[in-house]
C-alpha cells in the first residue's frame, strides 16, 4: 500500500475498529470450509440466535434475531435486532446488506453494516430443508475463528436440535467453553 493511501485509510480503519471493538479469543484456529451449499430462498426469513461467541458489537444482547430478505439490486437485506442487557432492555436494530461470494455454492457471503466495509459470513453447516422449504438451523462463522453464531427458526429449539448444534460445533473444531447461550422470550414458538 502506498504511503498516501495508508495515511488516508488509517483513520477510517481505526474508526471502524473503535466502532466494533476488539474481537474475542480465537475459538477455532482452523475454521473449515462450509459443509454444504446454501440455497438463498431456503435461508431467507427470520432466525433466532440460539448461542454465539460473544462479540464486542453484540455484548450483552438478548432476544437476538436476524432477518434476511432479497433486495431489488440482488443483494440480501440483513436486519439484526436485540435487546440490550436483558429481554426488557433497550431495543437495538442494525440494517446491513450482504452479497454472495461467487463460486461458494451460496455458503459464503460478504456482509456490511458500516459503509463500504464488508466482513465474512460463512454458513459452515445447516439443517436440511423442512416442509416449509426453509433450513431449520445454521452454524455461521468466518475465517478468523473468533466469531460463531448458531441460528434456529424457533426461539426455543427442542432438546434434539440443541444437542445437535453443540455436537456439530465441536466437530467443526470450535471451543464450546467460549459459547454464550442467548436468552430468548419463552412465549415464542
Amino acid at each position: 500500500m502506498n504511503t498516501l493511501r495508508a495515511l488516508v485509510l488509517a483513520p477510517v480503519l481505526a474508526l471502524a475498529a473503535a466502532c466494533v471493538g476488539t474481537p474475542g479469543p480465537v475459538g477455532n484456529a482452523s475454521v473449515p470450509q462450509p459443509a454444504k451449499p446454501v440455497e438463498t430462498q431456503a435461508y431467507l426469513g427470520k432466525w433466532y440466535e440460539y448461542a454465539r461467541y460473544e462479540a464486542p458489537f453484540q455484548e450483552g444482547c438478548e432476544g437476538v434475531t436476524a432477518e434476511y430478505s432479497l433486495r431489488d439490486d440482488g443483494k440480501i437485506k440483513v436486519v439484526n435486532s436485540c435487546y440490550k442487557d436483558s429481554l426488557d432492555g433497550e431495543f437495538d436494530q442494525s440494517t446491513g446488506k450482504a452479497k454472495i461470494v461467487e463460486g461458494s455454492g451460496g455458503a459464503k457471503l460478504k456482509v456490511s453494516f458500516f459503509g463500504p466495509f464488508y466482513g465474512d459470513y460463512w454458513v459452515l453447516d445447516r439443517g436440511e430443508q423442512g416442509p416449509d422449504g426453509l433450513y431449520p438451523w445454521s452454524i455461521v462463522g468466518e475465517p478468523s475463528g473468533r466469531y460463531l453464531w448458531m441460528l434456529t427458526r424457533k426461539a426455543q429449539p427442542d432438546a434434539a436440535t440443541r444437542t445437535l448444534l453443540e455436537q456439530r460445533v465441536k466437530e467443526l473444531g470450535y471451543d464450546w467453553s467460549l459459547v454464550r447461550k442467548t436468552e430468548q422470550p419463552a412465549n415464542l414458538p
